[in-house]
């Protein structure tokens, strides 16, 4: 197999997608590869009318420097251990999630995508559908997709 010189680690900042955060670090680690942490915020002004009249509505810019602070505790707290050794971006933009997901893999031409899913099932699945999986469908780069220890411990307690 080729050695991968760039990955694209998608996260919304939750426990859940630690695991392919994680993931993506440690194969960057043993490849040598960069990696470019992905955070997409969904701004409901862009997809709701009802809030673009709203007077105390949040910035777009403000939301996106907010989401950049979190980002980056986020790294802090839970990738320390893997960081100081490895090319890591991070990158926070605006968008439909799975839409921006992919456009950045093409643009940034990276050979793998790794993200967690969260094992959304049943109506809600339904309803909202999976990143993840959309991402898995439309994506022109292999996707490796990992589900979190908590997801899977989850499952089985409910079986």
């Amino acid at each position: 197999m080729e050695k991968l010189k760039k990955i694209l680690a998608p996260t919304d900042i939750s426990e859940l997608s630690r695991a392919g955060v994680r993931r993506a670090l440690e194969m960057a680690k043993s490849d040598g590869a960069e990696v470019i942490v992905y955070h997409v915020v969904r701004h409901p002004i862009l997809f709701h009318d009802d809030f673009a009249s709203a007077p105390d509505f949040p910035l777009i810019e403000d939301i996106i420097e907010e989401r950049k602070g979190l980002l980056e505790d986020y790294m802090k707290r839970h990738f320390a251990d893997l960081t100081p050794s490895l090319k890591v971006s991070t990158m926070v933009e605006m968008g439909i999630h799975y839409r921006a997901i992919l456009d950045k893999a093409t643009k940034e031409n990276v050979d793998l995508i790794v993200m967690s899913t969260h094992g959304r099932t049943g109506l809600t699945h339904m309803l909202i559908g999976s990143v993840t999986e959309r991402v898995v469908r439309e994506a022109i780069c292999p996707v490796l997709s990992i589900r979190p220890v908590e997801a899977v411990a989850k499952a089985k307690a409910a079986a």
